[in-house]
């Protein structure tokens, strides 16, 4: 690859803190919220103008949709974002769960207002672009805004940016795999114009279950409900109505009286680096390619969606894999389907698993402990990674990726960071004890 020197030049601090989160989706704004909680000056920093990440970007509503009645889960910041989100007027019933599905714009609302009634500081509009590390120990990022190439310098470090970008800057070693083993990506949209009646009438006469979709599920959970576009596109298919090898396929949200489906998440990109920004661009104009096909077919084949238009759409394409790093754990297949236990565990998630042609959905009651291990990185210290990259298998991944355990994992690295501050210790000599007595102080339940 062709390059050039860039001159060496001083940078201004733009700010400084005790902690610094880098990435305001539910990972990030559970580890700044937690931070804070813990008496500590924290900042979120972000790359757009608003919060929520995967939520509200790729308009991914569906927070909690694998929740039945005897699923057991961490609570702690993941469930308060949802009961805010609730309070703030900005949830639907979800149709899937007894959860609640979020609205992405009402979201980005109430996330500004819960961050600032925390003491949290958000920096807006501001890219992490680099990583200052003096002797193993993150000390700062690099940012570029339009303020210009400046510094954020702090004691604790999170990466919550969901590709571990931090990381990748400051040399931890990482994994990724090869393209064509990389998740699709995703544009969201909604749309209004829906004849709810016809559209909840058709539903009621052919309802959708997770064997529609699914390629491997728990015994008798294929026959769960669930709310999914199959016959639609695979008409369009054979009329030609779209093309032969569109991938379009997947689920509708929240159904307003105002004639709406706020979310349909039914475009796939394959083969994307989102890592690459060629890739990213051209995964943005696919994306939104497919979402006119989408709606041309749902308008001829879906009983209500006749006069459906193009309501919003996502404002970033949502993406689902990328690094992960090398971590002092490694979880596995093993851990999440037979409930592992671990003396450092930071929280529970509940046996779910959602990715690569397996769907497990926890009916049962049955939970995972998430170890402190896989968000600490080799060689770099005072840097925690929250989110779907933290260290594990694939199948794994189909359990950490999910935005609720991205909270569990942002929640335990918030309260790690502030408790490795006040002991002096750093983040990966922390007495983990002293994190689980905070995090259920946080009201999590860690074991």
């Amino acid at each position: 690859m062709k390059s050039i020197y860039e001159k060496a030049r001083k940078l201004p601090v733009l700010a400084e803190a005790d902690v610094l989160v880098v990435g305001g989706g539910p990972a990030g704004l559970a580890a700044a919220l937690a931070a804070a909680r813990e008496g500590l000056d924290t900042i979120l920093l972000e790359r757009c103008g608003f919060l929520g990440g995967t939520l509200t970007q790729a308009m991914v509503e569906s927070l909690v949709w694998y929740r039945k009645e005897n699923t057991v889960e961490a609570g702690g910041i993941g469930r308060e974002l949802e009961e805010y989100a609730t309070a703030f007027g900005g949830t639907h019933p979800d149709p899937e769960s007894i959860g609640r599905l979020l609205d992405a714009d009402m979201f980005k609302c109430a996330a500004d207002q819960f961050i600032l009634e925390s003491g949290v500081r958000p920096l807006y509009h501001c890219y992490a672009v680099g990583a200052v590390v003096d002797r193993g120990q993150l000390k700062g990022v690099i940012t570029e805004s339009k303020s210009g190439r400046q510094a954020v310098l702090a004691k604790v470090v999170v990466d919550a940016s969901g590709d571990a970008d931090i990381a990748a800057f400051a040399g931890a070693p990482y994994s990724m795999e090869p393209r064509g083993r990389l998740m699709d990506v995703t544009t969201g949209f909604g749309v209004s114009g829906v004849d709810v009646s016809a559209f909840r009438k058709h539903i009621a006469d052919h309802p959708g279950k997770i064997g529609d979709w699914s390629c491997l599920t728990s015994k008798g959970e294929d026959e769960l409900f669930s709310a999914y576009f199959t016959h639609v596109f695979e008409q369009a298919r054979k009329d030609g109505l779209i093309p032969q090898d569109s991938p379009l396929e997947g689920f509708w949200h929240a159904i307003t009286e105002a004639g709406e489906v706020t979310g349909i998440n039914v475009v796939r990109v394959s083969d994307i680096d989102c890592t690459n920004v060629w890739d990213l661009t051209m995964a943005e104009i696919e994306g939104r390619r497919q979402v006119l096909q989408a709606i041309k077919a749902l308008r001829r084949y879906q009983p209500g969606f006749e006069k459906a238009k193009l309501r919003t759409i996502g404002s970033s394409i949502g993406t689902r894999e990328s690094r992960k790093i090398k971590g002092r754990s490694y979880l596995t297949e093993q851990d999440v389907k037979n409930q592992a236990e671990f003396e450092d565990t930071i929280g529970i998630f509940p046996e779910f698993l959602d990715a690569y042609g397996i769907v497990i959905i926890p009916t049962t009651g049955r939970y995972f402990q998430v170890p402190y291990g896989i968000m600490v990185p080799e060689k770099v210290d005072n840097l925690l990674v929250a989110g779907r990259s933290v260290a594990g298998d694939r199948v794994s991944h189909s359990a950490t990726r999910q935005m609720m355990c991205c909270a569990v994992t942002g929640q335990g690295a918030g309260v790690a960071a502030a408790a490795a501050i006040k002991t002096g210790k750093t983040t990966a000599t922390v007495d983990i004890a002293k994190v689980q007595i905070q995090l259920e102080k946080q009201g999590v339940r860690v074991r």
